[in-house]
């Protein structure tokens, strides 16, 4: 498929290339591990932010080790970490040695936002907590991510993605029906979706410090995340409605589904009335658009077996080619079911830029995910390969006034 770069080129034709984003001037401070805190960070990175990452070097984050490693990496990388840790710099500092506090206390001042998502009161015992780092710097945003948040019931517990995925009912929810044994959604989308949050309630105090001079403490919980980002699933529940098991189907609309075709899979449905007479005359089956039985949306759905046997039937008559330009030329919503390889290399995709290149010092190239919001005047994009661990250790003790010697001092210690 040839791609028209018209539309790109005029969207992106007053931006900026002197700075990396919209959040060029802001510091994040990052002690987090795994993906929840590193997806906050992240995202601040991607978007322009100096975003710099303490991890302890004696037990490195575990995302730099988890394979697969990515092929023709120098040194070897892996998927998580260059995911989640380009565009940031690294610095090493055992936070569990006395001496590391006044180091991370001077980075800290230097700090508009510390993002941390170790258990509660992890950070505070080694003197690096909110009412520490706010002795130093007053106005700072510190946001706390946890499995469970600062208080309650359950908050001194350890909380990771599964376990946040079955309390908060979405593993629950993710099977066909009543007689399955539920599933874990396959992406760690609780830490997803946390990170997410944290960065932009970040951004508001962030906001709010503009206009006050204030800065807060967030406190962030996986399960709040999950849950309110099931899409009223919980709103429902509350309020005492079931909450049944619907798989592939939606509710509300008939015929919806996956629907296998001769070589491969599409999802497709109609809501509107008006499109299901479409649907009826495209599948070949003009006399079921009027029909009293299935021409109403409620009709529709109380006669769902029938009209998704009708669709499914076409579908497997065909090629997923055949069925995609069908539908498409009349209008109708249909997307194919792709592997996750096949969706990088879709014609779309590409012309979004959604998957984007960055080389490693010695060469190595990493393909990534780009940044999803596309800026019009303040344009970004990825700059850095994930950093070696420590690689910016002095540049930055540096930049906060702890000269050589001190560095030299603190290496013999083992604390950076």
């Amino acid at each position: 498929m040839e791609i028209d770069n018209r539309d790109r080129e005029e969207f992106f034709k007053e931006a900026r290339t002197d700075i990396r984003g919209p959040l060029e001037g802001i510091r994040v401070l990052e002690v987090t591990t795994t993906i929840a805190g590193p997806r906050c960070g992240a995202i601040f990175a991607s978007y322009g932010a100096d975003v710099v990452r303490v991890e302890l070097s004696r037990s490195p984050d575990v995302t730099r080790m988890i394979p697969p490693m990515l092929p023709d990496t120098d040194p070897p990388e892996g998927y998580q970490h260059a995911t989640l840790h380009r565009d940031k710099r690294s610095i090493t500092l055992d936070l569990r040695q006395p001496g590391a506090r006044d180091v991370f206390l001077k980075v800290a001042r230097t700090a508009d936002v510390i993002v941390e998502n170790f258990k509660k009161g992890a950070l505070s015992g080694w003197g690096c907590g909110y009412e520490d780092v706010r002795q130093v710097k007053p106005d700072i945003i510190y946001v706390s991510i946890t499995g469970f948040g600062q208080f309650g019931p359950y908050s001194d517990r350890a909380g990771y993605d599964p376990g946040i995925q079955a309390m908060s009912g979405l593993l629950w929810m993710n099977a066909p029906d009543d007689s399955a044994t539920p599933v874990r959604v396959p992406v760690y989308i609780s830490d997803e979706l946390t990170g997410l949050h944290a960065a932009i309630g970040a951004l508001a105090a962030l906001r709010y410090r503009e206009q006050t001079g204030e800065g807060q403490h967030l406190d962030v919980s996986l399960l709040d995340a999950t849950m309110d980002s099931c899409t009223g699933l919980h709103v429902m529940a509350a309020h005492g409605l079931a909450t049944p098991r619907y798989g592939n189907i939606v509710p509300y609309a008939a015929p919806t589904n996956v629907y296998a075709c001769k070589d491969g899979y599409v999802y497709t449905g109609v809501l509107l009335d008006s499109h299901w007479k479409i649907l009826a005359r495209v599948m070949g089956k003009p006399e079921a658009a009027d029909d009293p039985r299935y021409a109403p949306l409620l009709a529709r759905l109380g006669h769902r077996e029938d009209v998704d046997t009708m669709l499914a039937d076409w579908c497997a008559e065909h090629t997923r080619d055949e069925i995609i330009a069908a539908l498409i030329d009349s209008k109708l919503p249909v997307a194919p079911v792709l592997t996750p390889q096949e969706a990088c290399v879709d014609p779309h995709v590409q012309a979004r830029g959604t998957i984007e290149s960055v080389y490693q010092p010695s060469g190595g190239k990493i393909k990534t995910t780009a940044a999803p919001v596309k800026f019009s005047r303040t344009p970004v994009c990825h700059r850095k390969a994930p950093p070696a661990l420590g690689a910016h250790t002095d540049e930055v003790l540096e930049s906060v006034g702890i000269d050589e010697a001190q560095r030299a001092a603190l290496r013999e210690e083992g604390i950076i």
